[in-house]
């Protein structure tokens, strides 16, 4: 008895140190949020006079012209070193973390419940937002896509709000009929897609308000500048949906065969299975419709839009309203 109410102690002092984590966390991305924001903010100023630096050189090239004007080399000829951007870096920084308290949160949480913290729309949420948070992060180790900073960790900080204040439930055992090896494999695969589907959404909504600034539709969202074509925006959100994509049909698949070890069936209508077919059925659309002539990336790019509303409605309508036998979130 008293083994027990030591075990029960430490697993409450675990679960609330994974939820003053996740509190530490927002607080920490809210701040790399800002300093993504002035980042963004100071880009137009950065481009002008990026711009101005290198107008004399090219001036002093043409003026010159011939050969003579190739072979010789000034110092306002030599190469123009783009400014540092101080609150990009501070903004990356803050990010990794709010990204490390936010694993923690994720770790303390199943530690306090000895397994995997997938059980419920909290521990969903938590895991969600870490795995966004980190593919971003990884990425940037890659590329410089300090732009896209503000565009992830607010979605993300968003989550962690939405799993502090709305979805949260107490940390307790599983269902029954959630007690299986299939819990990690399913549940964490779509958790993964879904984080991979948040950032190919920001890039599309990035890439559509892109293409707009340049065919002149609109003169505002100077901070758009700093960004890259809406084109690469485009081939990045492809990039990224290829890889969402495959990863939601194992999703789908997983489900199936989990269900006929639980339920006794392959498919039984529940409006969970449904939804995650429909938003199968919309990201499939999207892929085929990116590949066929005559479908322009600005169309291609509003199914984007269509699937990842079924994902917020899969999440947070179908979970929370609806009754059935994915029916544990326990809210």
């Amino acid at each position: 008895m008293i083994t027990q109410l030591l075990t029960r102690e430490t697993n409450t002092a675990l679960a609330d140190a994974s939820t003053n984590s996740l509190y530490a966390s927002a607080v920490v991305l809210t701040l790399a949020m800002l300093a993504f924001g002035l980042d963004l903010a100071q880009s137009p100023a950065r481009a002008a006079r990026e711009a101005a630096r290198r107008t004399p050189a090219a001036q002093e090239s043409a003026e010159g012209g011939g050969s003579t004007a190739v072979l010789t080399r000034t110092e306002d000829d030599a190469p123009v070193e783009p400014e540092k951007r101080q609150w990009a870096g501070i903004g990356m920084s803050l990010s990794w973390l709010g990204a490390l308290l936010l694993i923690a949160c994720v770790a303390m949480r199943g530690a306090a419940v000895h397994r995997p913290p997938l059980g419920n729309m909290y521990e969903f949420a938590i895991v969600g937002g870490a795995f966004t948070i980190v593919a971003y992060l990884l990425w940037g180790l890659r590329r410089d896509v300090r732009w896209l900073g503000i565009f992830i960790v607010g979605p993300v900080l968003l989550v962690e709000m939405l799993a502090a204040l709305v979805f949260y439930t107490d940390a307790t055992q599983l269902m029954p009929s959630l007690k299986s090896y299939w819990l990690s494999i399913h549940v964490t695969v779509a958790t993964l897609s879904i984080a991979l589907f948040t950032i190919g959404f920001s890039l599309t909504v990035l890439h559509l308000i892109q293409e707009r600034v340049e065919a002149g539709e609109t003169e505002r969202f100077a901070f758009m500048k700093a960004l890259p074509s809406s084109e690469r925006l485009e081939r990045q959100s492809y990039a990224v949906h290829i890889i969402a994509f495959p990863l939601w049909t194992f999703t789908l698949i997983a489900g199936a065969i989990w269900a006929q070890e639980a339920w006794g069936s392959y498919w039984t209508w529940d409006p969970k299975e449904v939804w995650t077919f429909v938003i199968w059925v919309v990201y499939a659309a999207y892929l085929h419709a990116r590949v066929t002539a005559g479908w322009s990336s600005r169309r291609a790019s509003y199914i984007v839009l269509a699937g990842f509303a079924c994902i917020i409605v899969n999440y947070c309508v179908v979970n929370v309203f609806f009754v059935g036998q994915h029916s544990y979130s326990g809210m």
